[in-house]
């Protein structure tokens, strides 16, 4: 199955990026299945799950891919970047050199993805607050700096994860609204009245990130 092939799929792709050993994994089980593994496994390659999820009156459905941190399998997982309308950018709060590499996750992301898409940046393991190496104001600030959304998670007793993909998929939602996005895996996303009549032709043309 190819990239493209996600694209017309009826889910919008978001991907979880960032270094290995940060918790995407988990949290990826915890929105999704909400579950917790305390002996979560190393990704290798890529690993997806879906949820559908309600939004203003429409159904979002959130095809979402946790992609591997390791350095051997960043030419595997970047080429899952080219589709994707939203992106987690997380790092652990306990562990500085996965903020620190931030940066340059997000330089990737870029030259692979689509210009607008949707980005969070995501401290996660929020419970290891006595082991916190990243002050949340340093992380804000430079997630501000720079454009993105900002949240503090934990995928262990659950605090914030519903709430950063929510956010994440209400921004990407308000982005295909607005219409404003004319070329780019955004723009490929369409919605339909949730109110209106559901025509033949709105099933053909209707994206994935609402429908009625």
């Amino acid at each position: 199955m190819t990239v493209f092939l996600f694209l017309l799929s009826p889910a919008c792709l978001v991907v979880l990026i960032g270094e290995s050993g940060v918790g995407k994994s988990n949290l990826l089980s915890r929105f999704t299945k909400n579950e917790f593994s305390h002996d979560s496994r190393t990704t290798i390659g890529v690993e997806f799950s879906t949820r559908t999820i309600q939004l203003d009156n429409f159904t979002i459905k959130a095809q979402i891919w946790d992609t591997a941190g390791l350095e051997r399998y960043r030419a595997i997982t970047s080429a899952y970047y080219r589709g994707a309308v939203g992106a987690l950018l997380v790092y652990d709060i306990s562990k500085h050199l996965t903020y620190e590499s931030a940066e340059r996750w997000l330089k990737e992301l870029y030259d692979h993805a689509d210009p607008h898409i949707v980005v969070m940046l995501v401290g996660n393991k929020r419970d290891l607050e006595t082991l916190r190496t990243v002050p949340s104001e340093e992380a804000k600030d430079f997630a501000d700096k720079k454009g993105l959304m900002f949240m503090e998670t934990s995928a262990l007793d659950s605090t914030n994860v519903e709430v950063a993909f929510h956010e994440v998929l209400a921004a990407i939602h308000k982005k295909v609204a607005s219409r404003e996005v004319t070329r780019g895996s955004i723009s490929a996303v369409t919605i339909s009245n949730p109110l209106g009549p559901t025509s033949e032709a709105q099933e053909e043309r209707r994206g994935c990130c609402g429908s009625s």
